[in-house]
């Protein structure tokens, strides 16, 4: 694994932790949440894939 999938690997489920935790506290609503969690794992899997 290259540094950058590393790097992913390690961001992205702090980044869905992250906006959990802004949903609990009243921050976000449940669309939000869903969407920042969905666009941020899309994302993190297509540039996973692109790293070579």
């Amino acid at each position: 694994m290259t540094d950058a999938q590393v790097g992913l690997v390690i961001a992205t489920p702090i980044i869905v932790v992250f906006a959990y935790a802004l949903y609990r506290m009243g921050v976000l609503q449940r669309y939000s949440t869903v969407s920042a969690v969905a666009f941020s794992v899309v994302i993190a899997a297509i540039l996973f894939t692109q790293q070579g």
